[in-house]
């Protein structure tokens, strides 16, 4: 495909956290979007590629831009990042990717999935012919659903996971999904406790 007809669809947003965002491209990291924290910058809003500043602009809003143009004209720099971070190829890689980013939410991964504590199983995540999938347990059909990364699917699972029994029987009845009466069909009192996570 021809980088001039890329279109920007294609491209997802990363919130590390306020002032650190990861852009993709099918999967690929490109550029990183970040925040120069000294006071005295009038630009403080960086566009970094492969760990060197490309463009420096006083609003988020300018750097997504700068991507988004130079992404579709394909004068971006990216092939350095796809070097540093090549897609995962074996059984081995996958595995590795999955389990790192299990680890930044206390997740477990065991042969049949990924679980919080060994006891409530959060779905599956994988990789097949270099496109990342997630299944959730929660999931009536079972059906897998794509993402753009390991760190989307293992987050999609931790979206699930913290919302507690308690903040849903707060909300109306109409408004739960199907995954969250089943959650509350096994809910016992007191066994909801969760460990809050923080950065």
């Amino acid at each position: 495909m021809n980088k001039t007809t890329v279109a920007l669809a294609e491209l997802t947003l990363v919130e590390i956290d306020l002032y650190d965002h990861e852009i993709y491209a099918n999967g690929q990291l490109i550029a990183k979007i970040t925040h120069d924290n000294d006071d005295f910058v009038t630009q403080p809003w960086l566009v970094m590629v492969s760990d060197k500043e490309e463009f420096r602009a006083n609003t988020w809003a300018k750097c997504y831009r700068y991507i988004c143009i130079h992404y579709k004209d394909g004068t971006l720099p990216i092939q350095a990042i796809q070097e540093e971070n090549p897609v995962a190829t074996t059984g081995n890689e996958v595995i590795a990717e999955i389990a790192t980013e299990c680890e930044k939410y206390n997740f477990d991964l065991m042969d049949d999935g990924i679980y919080h504590h060994n006891d409530v199983k959060l779905g599956k995540v994988g990789c097949t012919d270099g496109k990342w999938w997630v299944i959730r347990a929660s999931s009536i059909h079972q059906q897998e659903v794509l993402c753009d990364s390991a760190l989307d699917a293992v987050w999609s699972l931790s979206i699930d996971w913290f919302v507690s029994c308690e903040d849903l029987l707060d909300r109306p009845f109409e408004t739960l999904t199907v995954k969250e009466w089943l959650r509350l069909v096994e809910y016992q009192p007191g066994s909801d406790s969760r460990e809050l996570i923080t950065a």
